[in-house]
């Protein structure tokens, strides 16, 4: 941990990912995993894709006001085969498969688009969504960002802050100290275990044209 920000490294290279834990680390971090083809193959995917933006997305704009107008759009079944036949990885079968009474396993991931003055609020993802058919709503388990714009300067804002509570018994609000300060590299993976407060930080007016182009979402369960 660096002494002066508190801000803990967290970066796994590849060739260490078979032997990385979730129960061990809830934060992973990895660099270069997606290749300069594969994003470019992601870029043109979210070109045909149907994008909508936060002001069309009342639900979802009640809760994150003052967030900008980010965009978001549905990922097609033959673009996200490829994504996930990419996460086949063993730390998140080991942590999925490590829950009791699982009668069902399902993933969610979308298409995003940060631009100037967009962000995310802190929240910790343990919204669950809707019931299906009558059936409890799934348990989200694993978050996920992953990076695809060809560009990103460290002006340009657009960090991912991950937080952890502040043991603090006399605070009426939760009190939260951030852990990890991960910028949005391109072809960078990130994951962390739910619930977990986070935030994307506001781009940057420096950013000009260029967008924070991403694919996040979750990893879930379903219990009876």
């Amino acid at each position: 941990m660096n002494s002066q920000t508190g801000v803990m490294p967290s970066t796994v290279a590849l060739a260490d990912l078979p032997s990385f834990s979730f129960r061990a680390s809830p934060v992973l971090v990895v660099e270069n995993f997606w290749s300069a083809e594969e994003r470019q193959y992601f870029r043109e995917a979210m070109t045909m894709a149907s994008w909508k933006s936060l002001q069309e997305l009342p639900k979802v704009q009640d809760d994150f006001p003052n967030s900008g107008n980010w965009a978001k759009a549905e990922i097609a079944p033959p673009h996200g085969q490829r994504f996930l036949s990419r996460l086949q990885l063993p730390c998140i079968q080991e942590y999925m498969e490590s829950f009791p009474n699982i009668i069902g396993r399902h993933v969610g991931f979308s298409y995003y688009s940060y631009s100037v003055g967009d962000c995310l609020l802190t929240h910790d993802d343990t919204d669950q969504g809707h019931a299906m058919r009558g059936r409890p709503a799934p348990l989200r388990r694993i978050a996920l960002v992953t990076y695809f714009h060809e560009e990103w300067q460290s002006d340009w804002g657009g960090e991912l802050i991950v937080y952890a509570k502040r043991p603090n018994l006399t605070a009426e609000r939760i009190d939260l100290v951030p852990t990890h300060c991960i910028e949005p590299r391109p072809g960078s993976l990130v994951m962390f275990t739910v619930p977990r407060f986070h935030r994307v930080c506001r781009v940057d007016e420096t950013a000009g044209q260029h967008r924070r182009l991403s694919i996040a979402g979750w990893f879930m369960t379903e219990h009876a």
